[in-house]
């Protein structure tokens, strides 16, 4: 008895150490991830306030020198090393997702450090300027509600100040070594910084937050504050503002490059590579991104051949794009009001149907407001995720710069895209997940996030939208955009295509104004490889959907598909693909 009680013991007690060990293991790598959070909040303090993550709200980091690409090298050298000691057979599910994506983003963040792309610090449409800009409107992730508050922007704000010198002294060196962007994205990007001083300081758009103050506040407090950001704008942002523009006007406008793609940068097809690699998180080539591009653009033009002769109109499909581009009764708005109360009768008709296809859906709450004039202009219609404490909404921006030319035929279309079930569902359904650990909460990958975004532009119908026939027409021209992307985002910085080459297959292609179309060809002049992410994560989600109908059979439930779909958050598809199929083979 004592000796098989003593066998019994053993047992037990390997058995606990064995348990214990597996919980040690857990917890080691909960450290790891942990750990990786923070320090990528420490590397990127301005997406961490967007994060809502305040303890960074005063930091700041001159992400262009060469000693922030040390600390960067530093990190995903520390985090590969931490990587390695991990036995992956001990962990979870989706501990095994966190361990894979945190293996591929310091891969991938190595590549990218051995190009030069900081010699290019930023452009019209993403850069520092931009992004604080648009806190100090006071309506974005830069909170004003306490003193703490304003004084943490002032800290910003003078370490902002001198990021303008840290960013000309490399752009000089871009100009030495022939990294430097287009002439036309310079042309655009001297009246973000030229347009910024104001006759009187408190029509300064750094002045805004000062207008918001609490009433709360002491009259004291208020004086003190308001003398403190006069000064910081008068005596170190508005000089500045005013020396970058001086410095790309009369340097480095005149050095600016005539080509429109970094193909022809010094190894810049090298670095548009990795860029391929990161926004799509596959191994396809530009040329067979070109080829799918060029074979989606075909496929969709037979849809819309199907609309024009719906609708009666009898030319060319050519002709139907320019018809819809300028018919009167497709521009009925007189007042930038009028197209925000669009956007929520369209969110008010799809309510009632959004739980038939969704079980998982957000607490997240949800705001519709117009993109702020200073940046209205060279902006497309956008998202900018809350916070998980409720302390910010989600809010869809979109951008009104001339109402009388505002056509509605994508308006549907683009309100899932953006809002819901698209970017608002996605993002806030991960940063509410208790299950994940924070890294992955406030992490992005294209291909995923957008190609989601643009999958729920297929559930229109579903939805009970698209029953106008132009407003399905608008689903396949935001289609074809995305199509067109490929051919062009590759045309252009793998194919040697010119700035013109674009615009004209674009608009042959595209129910868009002239106007609009150019905005996005320099868009994707001035972020290579993003605009592809769109189209490759649609198509991955749909073959995804399909083929979880056609294994599953009368098993298959589409709120758990969506439900599997998001409840991770992002990943490189890879990865969603390796989950659905999973799931896929569990209903077995």
């Amino acid at each position: 008895m004592k000796k098989t009680f003593a066998i019994l013991t053993i047992i037990l007690m390997s058995l606990l150490f064995i348990n214990c060990k597996k919980e040690n293991k857990s917890q080691d790598f909960s450290a790891i991830t942990k750990g990786y959070f923070d320090k990528k909040n420490e590397l990127d303090p301005l997406g961490a306030t967007q994060s809502g993550q305040n303890e960074y709200n005063d930091k700041f980091v001159y992400d262009m020198t060469d000693s922030y690409r040390k600390k960067q090298a530093d990190f995903f050298n520390k985090y590969e090393k931490e990587l390695a000691s991990v036995d992956t057979m001990k962990l979870s599910a989706e501990e095994k997702n966190s361990f894979d994506i945190i293996k591929w983003e310091t891969g991938i963040g190595k590549q990218l450090l051995k190009q030069n792309a900081n010699l290019m610090p930023f452009q019209q449409f993403w850069g520092m300027h931009l992004t604080m800009g648009q806190y100090a409107g006071g309506a974005s992730g830069q909170p004003f509600k306490t003193e703490k508050d304003y004084t943490n922007f002032l800290k910003r704000l003078d370490l902002y100040s001198v990021w303008v010198d840290s960013a000309i002294v490399y752009m000089k060196k871009g100009i030495q070594k022939g990294i430097i962007l287009p002439k036309s994205l310079t042309e655009k990007v001297i009246p973000q910084f030229a347009d910024m001083p104001t006759p009187k300081v408190e029509d300064n758009l750094f002045y805004s937050s000062l207008k918001l103050m609490p009433s709360t506040f002491s009259d004291g407090v208020k004086k003190d504050l308001t003398a403190k950001y006069t000064a910081m704008i008068n005596d170190k942002l508005v000089p500045q503002y005013k020396k970058m523009t001086r410095f790309l006007k009369e340097e480095y406008l005149p050095a600016s490059r005539t080509t429109s793609g970094i193909g022809s940068l010094p190894n810049g097809k090298e670095l548009y590579a990795i860029y391929v690699k990161q926004w799509t998180t596959t191994t396809m080539t530009p040329e067979e991104i070109h080829n799918l591009g060029l074979s989606e653009v075909a496929r969709i033009k037979q849809e819309m051949e199907k609309v024009k002769t719906q609708v009666g109109f009898k030319g060319t499909l050519r002709e139907f794009f320019e018809d819809v581009k300028n018919k009167p009764e497709l521009k009925p708005f007189k007042k930038p009001e009028e197209v925000i109360a669009n956007f929520e009768t369209i969110y008010q008709k799809i309510k009632p149907n959004v739980n038939k296809l969704f079980a998982l859906q957000p607490k997240t709450k949800f705001e519709i407001r117009r993109t702020e004039a200073f940046r209205e202009k060279t902006s497309s219609a956008e998202y900018n995720q809350g916070t998980a404490d409720g302390t910010r909404p989600g809010i869809f921006y979109v951008p009104i710069p001339d109402v009388a030319n505002y056509n509605i035929y994508g308006d549907e279309d683009l309100f899932l895209h953006e809002a819901i079930p698209g970017h608002h569902f996605q993002l806030s359904l991960q940063q509410e997940n208790a299950a994940l650990p924070n890294f992955r909460k406030f992490i992005w990958f294209g291909a995923y996030g957008e190609g989601w975004a643009m999958y729920t532009e297929s559930l229109g119908k579903e939805l009970g939208l698209y029953t106008d026939p132009y407003q399905y027409f608008g689903m396949l021209g935001n289609e074809m955009h995305r199509a067109v992307r490929l051919v062009v985002d590759t045309g252009l910085h793998s194919k040697g295509w010119t700035r013109e080459q674009a615009i004209k297959y674009s608009l042959e292609n595209e129910a868009k104004s002239e106007a609009s179309i150019i905005s996005e060809i320099e868009r994707y002049m001035a972020i290579p490889g993003q605009a592809l992410s769109y189209k490759i994560g649609q198509l991955k989600i749909s073959q995804l959907r399909k083929k979880a109908e056609s294994k599953m059979g009368d098993k298959f439930d589409i709120k758990m598909f969506h439900e599997k779909v998001l409840e991770s958050g992002v990943m490189p598809l890879a990865l969603l693909e390796k989950k659905i199929n999973a799931w896929i083979a569990s209903s077995k």
